[in-house]
């Protein structure tokens, strides 16, 4: 799965007050540390997680980055990706590093972009491969059942 700030901010740092999202937040990052998930991020995932904490709660930044380094995730930084997101980006009027995600998800074979920017969620969803972070649970069933 890819994960993008919006959901992986909820896992050192509370980006919403929706204790929904909260949860199901982490219940993803219980997924990839029980093996049940794995991870592939774009490559500006660290630094965009990393940004909020250093914005907005400084005194716990550097444990939040070194907590959020220690997750097992691969990079995805193949040219294909970086193509595949610049003309959504401007179809769509997203920003490029939200697409980015999307590309990931959608280039990489099986995986899925999980997701809580409602906006951009809305715009893309005729790509495919994209759900909100509470949808995690029915994509898991689906892999266990094979």
């Amino acid at each position: 799965m890819v994960v993008d700030a919006t959901v992986a901010g909820n896992w050192s740092f509370r980006l919403r007050d929706d204790d929904a999202e909260v949860k199901a937040a982490l219940g993803l990052l219980r997924a990839v540390a029980e093996e049940r998930a794995a991870l592939i991020q774009p490559p500006h995932f660290i630094a965009e997680v990393a940004a909020v904490p250093a914005r907005e709660a400084p005194e716990t930044a550097a444990a939040s980055l070194r907590h959020l380094l220690a997750i097992e995730m691969q990079i995805a930084d193949e040219a294909a990706i970086h193509t595949r997101t610049v003309a959504p980006a401007a179809r769509l009027r997203q920003h490029v590093f939200d697409a980015l995600y999307h590309a990931v998800a959608i280039e990489i074979a099986d995986a899925v972009l999980i997701t809580a920017n409602d906006r951009y969620s809305r715009k893309a969803r005729g790509a495919g491969r994209i759900l909100p972070p509470d949808q995690f649970t029915a994509v898991e069933k689906m892999t266990a059942c094979g």
